[in-house]
C-alpha cells in the first residue's frame, strides 16, 4: 500500500470498524469517483457480513483499528466488574453517552456502558430501550473478545456476563 498510515491495513486482516464491531479486509480496490482514483479497503463485518469500504487515506481518522491485545481486552473486562455509582440523568442524555461509547470502538468504554447497565439492572429492571442498548454493548464487545479468544460471539458473550457475575 502506499500510504504509510495504512501499513497495517492489508487483505486478510481482521480489524474492528467503530460503528459495525470487527470484519475482515477482504480486499484493497481502486476506484474514480468524482474524477478522482480513490485506494479503498473493502471491508467485511463479521457480524452481518455487510461489506463497508473506507478510504485508505481516511481509516485511521474513521476509527478503523487491529484488533486490540488481549492485555487491552483483559483491562476492558476489568472494567466491566467496577462498581460506578448512579446517575441521575435523564435517560435520554444517557442514552446519547452510551451509544458515543459504543460508537467509539474502544474496548473499555463498551465495557464501561456494560457494567453501568448491568449494575443498574441489579437493583431495578432494566427499561427496553436500556435492554437494547445493554445487548448492543455486549454484542460489539463479545465479538471483539470472540475474535481474539478465537472462540464464537455466543460463547464470547456468556463469558463476559459470567466475569459480571462473579463481580456481582
Amino acid at each position: 500500500m502506499s500510504n504509510q498510515a495504512n501499513i497495517n491495513f492489508a487483505p486478510g486482516s481482521t480489524v474492528v470498524y467503530p460503528t459495525h464491531g470487527v470484519g475482515s479486509i477482504i480486499s484493497i480496490e481502486k476506484q474514480v469517483i468524482g474524477g478522482m482514483s480513490i485506494e479503498l479497503l473493502v471491508i467485511k463485518i463479521l457480524k452481518n457480513g455487510m461489506i463497508v469500504r473506507v478510504p485508505t487515506m481516511k481509516a485511521h481518522a474513521s476509527g478503523l483499528r487491529q484488533l486490540c491485545s488481549e492485555e487491552q481486552i483483559n483491562v476492558a473486562i476489568s472494567n466491566l466488574q467496577k462498581k460506578r455509582p448512579s446517575k441521575n440523568v435523564l435517560w435520554s442524555k444517557r442514552a446519547q453517552e452510551y451509544e458515543t461509547k459504543i460508537n467509539s470502538g474502544k474496548p473499555e468504554r463498551i465495557a464501561e456502558v456494560i457494567g453501568e447497565l448491568f449494575h443498574k439492572a441489579e437493583d431495578a429492571e432494566l427499561s427496553y430501550s436500556e435492554r437494547q442498548v445493554y445487548r448492543s454493548a455486549l454484542d460489539r464487545l463479545a465479538s471483539e473478545f470472540a475474535a481474539i479468544k478465537n472462540i464464537d460471539e455466543e460463547k464470547a458473550a456468556e463469558q463476559i456476563e459470567g466475569f459480571l457475575q462473579e463481580a456481582a
